[in-house]
């Protein structure tokens, strides 16, 4: 299952570069190795880059103490890693080499193959944080990076979900600003797919890009797919693959809001 030979950065190496390699593959991780040695050192992902922007060196942005996994593990042992820990890349190393990685969409591809009596209700783990559609996202943004996440249902008035805002979502695609890519070190201009991919965290990283007048509703995705509570791990997983989401809002039986299932979550149909 896994993704043999990966694509990597290097130490010594800056920020620049790794948000450079991430742009240029629309990819928000990658794990980072030793240029002398290609010995696996860590992993950085964009939510490192913008925890530390003030950092310029890779070797203090991204995690030295990261999971990884031989290519003889089961599935079932890889699915527990990204189930429990959270995760989502582990490396695959060999005598210390990094030789391959996986991610939870490569196990979301055994789930929709396989029927479970698991329902979305059996899976969800965490804590919902929601946003309301008229609050300031000098307010929502913060939330988001305090909560860790990267995805909000959003709530009107009456606590009805009207929407969902993601970190991609704080993006306006008819505005190209050059001085952001700049300062982000991005060379390659037309690659629009790979920008959105880091630019929102940007924002969140600099308040100078935010408007004291935007709200989460001029970003927000409205009537988000929701599924209901009942629905079960294989189809979560085959909505999941077909539309690329990392996440889906779960209703209950008067379509209420019961909490968020992400992709880590789905993972627990292959845990014994």
């Amino acid at each position: 299952m896994m993704v043999p030979a990966p694509i990597v950065c290097e130490v010594p190496g800056t920020r620049n570069d790794a948000i450079n390699m991430m742009v240029r593959n629309k990819l928000t991780g990658l794990p980072v190795v030793r240029s002398s040695d290609g010995q696996l050192v860590g992993i950085v992902s964009r939510r490192d880059i913008f925890r530390k922007f003030e950092e310029d060196q890779l070797s203090l942005i991204m995690k030295k103490e990261i999971m990884t996994i031989s290519p003889d593990a089961t599935i079932e042992e890889a699915a527990e890693i990204f189930y429990k820990k959270r995760i989502h890349r582990l490396p695959v190393v060999e005598d210390g080499k990094l030789v391959g990685i996986i991610t939870p969409t490569d196990l979301l591809k055994i789930i929709r193959d396989v029927k479970t009596t698991l329902t979305a209700e059996d899976a969800i783990n965490t804590t919902c944080v929601t946003a309301y559609q008229d609050e300031p996202l000098t307010y929502t943004i913060p939330a988001m990076r305090i909560s860790d996440v990267t995805a909000l249902p959003v709530l009107d008035d009456h606590g009805e979900l009207v929407g969902i805002i993601t970190d991609r979502d704080l993006f306006d695609d008819q505005v190209k600003d050059a001085d952001a890519l700049k300062a982000l070190g991005i060379s390659d201009e037309g690659n629009l797919a790979g920008y959105r991919n880091v630019l929102p965290l940007f924002y969140a990283a600099t308040d100078r890009y935010l408007q004291d007048d935007r709200k989460v509703k001029d970003f927000m995705v409205i009537e988000p797919m929701t599924i209901f509570k009942k629905t079960s791990l294989q189809e979560v997983a085959k909505l999941m693959l077909n539309h690329d989401f990392g996440q889906i809002p779960v209703h209950g039986t008067k379509d209420e809001l019961v909490g968020m299932i992400y992709d880590v979550d789905v993972l627990k149909a292959l845990l014994k």
